[in-house]
């Protein structure tokens, strides 16, 4: 039966799928077993390369390029055939193996085909296949995060020198620019992806406890830590050597405690971004034929950030809890971790449909000049910074407090400011200097930190 999206159960793979498409190959049942077929046919691969292990004779050419194209040509109805074997088995990582060993029968490969799986526990198998789909994932979620930091960066050096009010704690404050604020935004996203880029994740292949105890028992010569550790890093991972059963998962939770810092710092952008669409600094290009309220025609309200901020609350909550829940293992080995790690696509779907939902928000906004150059002209008592910062030079006595009475708690018009200034017996330089200041043009080193972006 055809599956159709109305009938989904969780909105990634329904209402939101196109958003996240390209991770139905990584995270789901299809993209584990595809993987636990590759790690299958590369343990067989390097232990047919041991010249200690004299049983499993080295493949040649012909049976090494039959042996990969079994995991490069991994197909759903592959996938289906092993489900249907765990029918049987009732145990999916042996269903993979007995697949394998129908694949090679009746192959050259056939005659090695105890080997497939050998000495190995099902966590050898299992721990690498989610560390190859979060090492893929990540390639996903890394892209398209460029592509937002990207799209900020573009527009903080555009408006890298329109100044705008800045608001602490809601209130008008000193100046900025568009540019610059947005340029901090790009700073912490990537200082957060690489926080990401520097992870590679761990995974160990060393049998049931962790000792190698079954391979030392078939094959004591053999170096099984380098044999282990050669498939473990052609995989583009890292060895754990000490582990229990299970790899110990704080690998994953660094991870997605680093992809949560990431959304985070998105979700507050979203926010900001917002708040500025609600004071007029920014417009929405309106999209013919969508409506913004079903009942007030005149609305275009900002739904992509909206949306994304939801997207993310999801996703940081899934990895949030998964980060804290994989950590934990009774004693050598418990299952809960299985059903858990069976998420990870969830965290990673939500993540991307957020990302997704402020990129399409981003290309809606048009910079609205006039409403933030009418904004600095209504508060001139932003000026008191730098006039009380002269005074104090020069060493005018209590010049904090003087401002303080003239401006604090009300509006000040630019003459008032002005005749303040021409009152106060300042260098002339100084004065002058103040008497031109606005508000506009009081941005300190703004636009040229906007271009760091």
């Amino acid at each position: 039966m055809t599956f159709d999206n109305l009938l989904a159960v969780s909105p990634i793979d329904g209402r939101y799928a196109s958003k996240c498409a390209e991770l139905r190959d990584v995270f789901s049942e299809y993209g584990l077993i595809r993987r636990r077929v590759l790690v299958e046919c590369t343990w067989l691969e390097a232990l047919c390369g041991a010249r200690e292990i004299r049983e499993c004779k080295a493949l040649s050419v012909a049976e090494r390029k039959a042996l990969r194209a079994i995991a490069s040509s991994f197909s759903v109805e592959d996938a289906a055939r092993v489900k249907e074997i765990e029918r049987t088995t009732n145990h999916d990582v042996k269903a993979v193996e007995y697949f394998l060993k129908e694949r090679v029968k009746g192959t050259s490969l056939e005659s090695r085909s105890e080997f497939i799986h050998f000495a190995c526990t099902s966590e050898d198998i299992n721990n690498m296949s989610h560390a190859l789909m979060l090492r893929d994932g990540k390639a996903v979620l890394r892209a398209v995060m460029d592509e937002v930091t990207g799209k900020v960066a573009a527009m903080a050096k555009e408006w890298a020198k329109v100044p705008m009010l800045a608001h602490t704690h809601g209130q008008p404050a000193s100046p900025t620019t568009v540019g610059k604020e947005l340029a901090v935004v790009t700073a912490r996203l990537r200082r957060q992806a690489a926080e990401i880029d520097r992870l590679v994740m761990p995974a160990k292949m060393n049998g049931a406890v962790g000792n190698f105890n079954a391979h030392l028992s078939a094959y004591p010569d053999v170096d099984w830590e380098k044999l282990s550790r050669g498939v473990i890093e052609s995989l583009g991972l890292r060895q754990n050597r000490l582990t229990t059963q299970i790899e110990s998962h704080d690998g994953i939770a660094e991870l997605f405690d680093a992809v949560c810092r990431w959304n985070s710092v998105l979700l507050d952008f979203d926010r900001d971004v917002w708040t500025y669409v609600s004071m007029g600094y920014f417009r929405q290009r309106t999209v013919k034929g969508e409506i913004g309220s079903s009942t007030m025609p005149h609305k275009v309200n900002p739904i992509d950030f909206e949306n994304s901020e939801g997207n993310i609350g999801l996703a940081n909550a899934v990895m949030g809890f998964m980060a804290r829940k994989l950590a934990v293992s009774r004693m050598q080995r418990d299952l809960t971790d299985s059903t858990t790690l069976r998420n990870m696509g969830v965290g990673f779907g939500y993540s991307l449909i957020a990302m997704r939902s402020t990129l399409k928000g981003l290309g809606k906004l048009e910079l609205n000049e006039e409403r933030l150059a009418a904004d600095l002209d209504s508060n001139w008592e932003v000026l008191a910074e730098p006039i009380q910062t002269v005074m104090r030079k020069v060493g005018m006595d209590h010049p904090y407090e003087r401002l303080k009475e003239l401006t604090r708690g009300r509006r000040v018009t630019q003459e008032i400011m002005r005749d303040f200034v021409k009152s106060l017996p300042l260098p002339k330089a100084d004065r002058d200097r103040l008497l031109k200041m606005t508000p506009a043009n009081y941005i300190g080193m703004a636009a040229k930190l906007a271009r760091l972006a």
